[in-house]
């Protein structure tokens, strides 16, 4: 663990000695990827619902 932190840490400073334009794009980069993670985390957790609903709505007649 201490190895990764290590690691994240170096990271960091690398990025902090970038120029200031490295440092934008970096930033809209990891921007895009948040929006996509969202984005793809709200419909897959639509779809999970809607099969829970469907699950529980088969067992629900079943066992009536």
């Amino acid at each position: 663990m201490k190895n990764v932190i290590a690691k994240i840490a170096r990271a960091l400073k690398n990025l902090v000695r970038e120029e200031g334009q490295d440092l934008v794009e970096y930033t809209l980069l990891v921007a895009l990827i948040a929006f996509a993670a969202t984005s793809g985390t709200k419909t897959l957790a639509t779809k999970i619902n809607s099969t829970f609903v469907s699950i529980g709505t088969t067992l629900t007649s079943d066992v009536a």
